[in-house]
């Protein structure tokens, strides 16, 4: 599906969506029927920003009249552990139980088609639309409508400007689904995306009455012992590669499916371990390469400011932001980690850029 031009403008200059594609998205959602059928997707292997956007936006299409909304993603339909504790999870079905035929999909979080997996032919499934919702850059605009933003911290703020606009009450559900992404899209308001709008918006989630303590604990502060054991045994085998990246260093570390049955963890708990990864002061690009299957892996990089590892991820087959990023390898651990290094001299930021 061909993006709008709006939205291929808006990823090459770091803009964000025009007015014509709010209005157009707006009169998306006010032109569903009485009997409607809306399909919401996140990408696979969702996060907080993902899961909690599509599901906070459902309960906003609730409030407004519509019945029959349906949440999914790719894979297995597992949440991971942090986030069973959303409202909304009600909304959710499997991806083979999801809607073949929709009036609406509206999609979250996804920086390219191929990060819906097999729900990626429902964006032109039939006589429906398709609306995206995101702020990756390395989002083309796949959808018959998109509401790309660069500059958002989360897709959740995306979809709060969205609900906004529709006219839904941000109720306590709402606000701690949009909360949820936004926390774990900015790293608890550590990261550089974090800017006096996202406060401001936090202000107003958390107006509703909910608990941020409540909420910490539970997304960032609470893992099994194996997983701790686990974390403990990738890290001791992380290197770090003092020369890469013209000498600003590289640091990585990689768990496969072994070290997870081992331990007996679900892959979701591995989400966090780039954070104890980054954290090195002699490397600004971090990375951690974690096993999907056999020659397969789903790669996390972040970087601290002078690699754009967006450029890099791109180059690989995946998206994502300046400073983080992510896309699918094969081979060895070692094989998708040089062809990383092959491509962090090119993606260097300039002083002036």
């Amino acid at each position: 599906m061909t993006g709008t031009v709006g939205a291929q403008l808006a990823t090459a200059t770091g803009a964000g969506p025009a007015e014509a594609d709010w209005a157009a998205a707006e009169a998306l959602v006010r032109a569903i029927p009485p009997t409607g059928r809306v399909l919401l997707i996140c990408h696979v292997n969702p996060d907080g920003d993902a899961l909690g956007s599509m599901l906070g936006f459902g309960l906003g299409l609730r409030q407004l009249g519509v019945r029959q909304v349906q949440a999914t993603f790719p894979g297995p339909p597992e949440v991971p552990e942090p986030f069973r504790g959303l409202p909304g999870l009600d909304l959710l079905v499997p991806a083979s139980a999801a809607d073949l035929d929709p009036d609406l999909v509206i999609c979250f979080d996804a920086a390219s088609e191929s990060r819906l997996g097999e729900l990626a032919g429902r964006l032109s499934a039939g006589g429906g639309a398709a609306l995206v919702l995101d702020h990756h850059a390395s989002n083309p605009g796949f959808g018959t409508v998109n509401l790309i933003d660069p500059a958002a911290a989360a897709t959740s703020v995306v979809a709060e400007h969205l609900l906004t606009r529709l006219g839904v009450t941000l109720d306590r559900s709402i606000a701690e689904c949009l909360y949820v992404a936004l926390t774990t899209d900015t790293g608890s308001f550590r990261f550089e995306a974090t800017t006096p709008a996202v406060h401001q918006l936090a202000a107003r989630l958390l107006a509703t009455g909910i608990s941020p303590g409540d909420i910490s604990r539970r997304v960032f502060d609470t893992r099994p012992f194996g997983a701790v054991r686990l974390f403990g045994e990738v890290l001791g085998r992380a290197r770090l590669d003092p020369a890469a990246a013209d000498g600003r260093g590289l640091v990585w570390t990689y768990a496969t499916l072994d070290d997870l049955a081992r331990h007996d963890q679900r892959p979701y708990v591995l989400e966090a371990l780039i954070d104890s990864v980054r954290c090195t002061a002699e490397a600004d690009v971090s990375c951690v390469v974690k096993q999907t299957a056999a020659g397969e892996w789903a790669v996390s990089m972040r970087s601290k400011g002078a690699v754009d590892v967006s450029q890099v991820a791109v180059a690989l087959g995946g998206g994502g932001h300046r400073f983080a990023a992510g896309f699918t390898g094969r081979g060895t651990a070692e094989q998708v980690v040089e062809a990383i290094r092959g491509q962090l001299d090119g993606a260097l930021i300039l002083p002036d850029a």
